[in-house]
């Protein structure tokens, strides 16, 4: 694919300072790039490797002045970056081209629009509905009655399971499994009683779902995912839960049944949250914390159980003070023994 540094100021719609007629072959950060890759620097405390940097053209904010070097000024490099990465990406092979592959196996009422593909193995199951656009890799499966929208992409190895909602321009990691049974037992006589989850997911427009990720149905109404929130591998999310729009849900963490997660929620790694609370808009847990309680919206939280940020911070100054502590203490406990005495 050629692609000129002219052509990447049409995609970013950015502004160029220096030639727009080299040749771009590649992307790369700024220690790797070499001449004929594009760059970009987003955080000012990196402006001395982008000096040192040897693409041939790199994206920058608009404040930004590398003397000497061909940039293209724009108003958030990440994003730009990205889109030029997107475009790269449309000739790459690891993206399979329209069309079903021979060893799929799909019922004959399922709904498959136009340029669908779909690769090798995969098994679609009666009654389910595939939009536009949407990229199935192999070994892939989707239950009966499942909707997955348009423009998603599911890598190999996903499990979708029977009568659950995927939205449009969804993307979920090899791995990961949506609409499992939610984790609900009678004890009775000492022994484990199943109850049927007869739920079901729903996962909004654009939401990212990394690999390894388990989802799982609802008892009776749903577990949702809302619109743009971005969850990293190894997550759980357990039945009824409700997760709000544009959150970010970090490796590891897992969260209990009945939970309601508010909108812009930043759940850090390996964050545990108990079942049947509510943490608010906007709020954030920092990483490794046990949320015990609800969380109001706003409010940043840390610690096992989690506590407000700054007292949990204090708290954790004073244990590491701790051998002080209990030297001053003995210290003034001889002190006062030695006055009694006298």
């Amino acid at each position: 694919m050629r692609l000129t540094i002219a052509d990447i100021v049409q995609l970013t719609q950015g502004e160029l300072i220096g030639s727009g007629q080299m040749e771009i072959k590649g992307c790369a950060g700024l220690k790797e790039a070499k001449e004929g890759d594009v760059s970009f620097l987003a955080n000012p405390k990196y402006e001395p490797l982008a000096k040192e940097c040897k693409a041939s053209v790199i994206l920058v904010s608009q404040g930004t002045s590398l003397p000497g070097k061909t940039v293209i000024k724009v108003d958030h490099p990440s994003l730009a970056f990205a889109k030029v990465i997107d475009y790269f990406l449309k000739d790459s092979a690891t993206f399979i081209p329209p069309g079903i592959h021979p060893t799929a196996v799909i019922a004959k009422d399922a709904l498959i629009a136009k340029d669908v593909a779909i690769g090798p193995y995969v098994v679609i199951e009666p009654k389910a509905v595939i939009g536009e656009g949407t990229k199935i890799y192999a070994h892939s499966y989707i239950g009966h009655e499942t909707r997955v929208g348009s423009q998603c992409l599911i890598y190999p190895f996903v499990t979708l399971r029977e009568k659950i909602s995927i939205g449009n321009r969804v993307i979920v990691h090899s791995g990961s499994v949506i609409g499992s049974d939610g984790y609900g037992y009678v004890t009775v006589d000492g022994k484990h009683t199943k109850i049927p989850q007869i739920g079901t997911v729903i996962i909004e427009d654009d939401v990212e779902i990394g690999a390894n990720v388990t989802i799982d149905r609802a008892r009776f109404d749903k577990t949702i995912v809302g619109e743009g929130t971005k969850i990293d591998n190894l997550v759980h999310i357990a039945h009824n839960v409700s997760i709000g729009k544009h959150c970010l849900i970090i490796a590891q963490v897992g969260i209990s049944g009945s939970t309601h997660i508010g909108s812009h929620v930043i759940l850090a790694g390996q964050v545990g949250v108990v079942g049947h609370l509510t943490i608010g808009d906007g709020a954030i847990v920092a990483a490794q914390s046990g949320v015990s309680k609800s969380i109001p919206a706003g409010h940043q939280v840390f610690g096992s159980p989690a506590q407000p940020l700054r007292a949990a911070f204090r708290a954790n100054a004073h244990i590491q003070r701790f051998d002080h502590y209990v030297e001053l203490i003995q210290e003034l406990k001889k002190r006062v023994e030695e006055l009694e005495k006298k």
